[in-house]
């Protein structure tokens, strides 16, 4: 007797589908790809593989105590979030059944009954009928023939399972069903609705880069996907870009974002979240995925960004690469001019051949109108830049209160605090950086280098930059920038001495 898994055996049950409905069972066939009971259908759907439907159907529902079904409800539907309404009724209990006829489910239920096996002999065309129990589906499909034992095989012999009915549980399609009091009979509009998973967008943008003339073309693409095990039919689609509390969103984070925006998109809001809506109505096939554009900018002010972030008292034992990025706005004057939902930027250039050629990406977080961006496509393959600590040493007590004029964080930091620290911890430092940056480019570039690490506890914000060969911008308690030009084929080193407790 061979070993086999369910998976084979369940293709040996499959064969008999068109064999496997009775009278009985004609009920349940399974509707063309057309049909629906779905009524007029509503979806909000939310960054966060979820979405909110609601489906106003007419329905004939009669007096007093009845059942109603509601076919092609979504199968990931969350059922303790359903709201239902209809005029004049009352609802008493509601059912999912969300096992769905398929052959396993069909070899599963069939446990304890009897089924009927056709074989069909290859040499001869003879057909031959025994009728079967099915006694287990772990692991295989064993059966019980009057008083021997079989395991059925899946060896491309021609054997058909017919069952004599479908379980009264499995359902062709996803269906709700819920008990009503209504207190008159008559046709009238039944509205439900509820959240449902495996419904999800997200954006994403294609950016033509053109670094001659320092601009970018880039088009925006809602990416729709249907994971819910349900189509829905002509369904008037809105997108909603944002996270509900509760919701299980894919979050990119802000990293790329400089500066946050302050500007107002021209679009429709649902409380702090900006709306997207599908023109038309669309049916959403189960499986599918789909994509309808809703950003389309030419020529918008952009240029590249070579950065590297250096950690505190970092020592590289070789050069590193630098960061190479896009930097854009998303202003309505000089950039985008739109809010942009969270999503991944793929970068394009045209190569010496005009052909457009894919250059990196980076994601995106929901981002306001007027945000300045600058997103990292990659390494720089000719620029490096090599950081140490040239000296570090100890300084006294009064070297340290002679810099205190170099101070760059004050403003909003206790001073009496900063008083009693110092009685406790009388040993400061001086640390010398040296930056070392490299340029194999037949062209000067700019590098922006930022020192990190600045910030500690609040005791740690009294830091002093005492020099430095280039004027520094500090970019808040923690990071220090410098702008550092680099000759063509050539080198620049730049040193910084702070001053600090640590």
């Amino acid at each position: 007797m061979s070993r086999v898994n369910l998976t084979g055996a369940i293709k040996v049950a499959a064969l008999s589908a068109t064999a496997l409905m009775t009278s009985a069972a004609a009920s349940q066939s399974v509707p063309g790809p057309d049909e629906t009971a779905q009524g007029d259908v509503s979806v909000t759907i939310y960054n966060s593989n979820l979405a909110l439907v609601q489906d106003v159907r007419q329905l004939d529902i009669a007096r007093g105590t009845s059942r109603v079904e509601f076919p092609d409800v979504s199968a990931a539907i969350q059922p303790q979030t359903l709201s239902f309404f209809a005029p004049n009724t009352t609802i008493i209990e509601q059912n999912f059944d969300f096992d769905l006829l398929t052959p396993t489910k069909m070899m599963e239920k069939a446990i304890g009954q009897t089924v009927t096996l056709l074989r069909t002999n290859p040499a001869t065309g003879i057909e031959t009928r025994e009728r079967a129990r099915v006694l287990s589906t772990a692991g295989g499909v064993v059966v019980q023939i009057g008083d021997r034992i079989e395991v059925l095989r899946d060896d491309g012999l021609p054997v058909r399972v017919i069952f004599d009915r479908v379980p009264p549980n499995l359902r062709a399609r996803p269906t709700l069903s819920v008990n009503l009091d209504s207190s008159r009979a008559g046709v009238r509009p039944v509205s439900l609705r509820y959240l449902s998973s495996g419904l999800g967008w997200s954006a994403d943008y294609v950016a033509l880069y053109n670094e001659a003339g320092g601009t970018i073309d880039m088009q925006g693409w809602v990416t729709l996907t249907n994971n819910s095990g349900t189509t829905f039919h002509r369904a008037d689609t809105l997108l909603v870009a944002g996270n509900p509390s509760g919701s299980r969103a894919r979050g990119f984070g802000n990293r790329g974002m400089v500066r946050a925006g302050t500007e107002s998109a021209d679009r429709e809001r649902l409380g702090d979240f900006y709306l997207y809506p599908i023109s038309g109505r669309t049916t959403i096939a189960n499986a599918q995925t789909k994509q309808v554009s809703f950003l389309d900018v030419q020529a918008v002010p952009a240029r590249k960004v070579y950065s590297r972030t250096v950690g505190w008292l970092q020592n590289d034992t070789q050069p590193v690469n630098v960061a190479s990025a896009i930097s854009f706005s998303s202003s309505r004057d000089q950039g985008l001019g739109d809010a942009l939902p969270a999503g991944t930027v793929r970068f394009y250039q045209r190569d010496s051949q005009g052909t457009p050629q894919f250059i990196g990406e980076n994601g995106i977080g929901h981002t306001p109108m007027g945000s300045e961006l600058s997103l990292t496509t990659g390494d720089a393959f000719d620029i490096f830049v090599q950081a140490e600590v040239e000296k570090r040493e100890t300084i006294t007590t009064r070297e340290w209160e002679q810099s205190a004029r170099y101070r760059v964080i004050e403003d909003g930091v206790e001073t009496s605090r900063i008083e009693a620290e110092r009685l406790r911890n009388r040993t400061f430092y001086r640390t010398t950086m040296r930056y070392k940056i490299t340029n194999a480019k037949d062209e000067p570039i700019e590098v922006d280098l930022t020192q990190s690490g600045l910030g500690r506890y609040w005791w740690g914000w009294d830091y002093r930059v005492v020099s430095e060969d280039i004027v520094g911008e500090q970019i808040n308690y923690d990071r220090r920038k410098w702008v550092v030009p680099v000759p063509a084929e050539g080198e620049r080193t730049i040193r910084v001495t702070f001053e600090t407790r640590w």
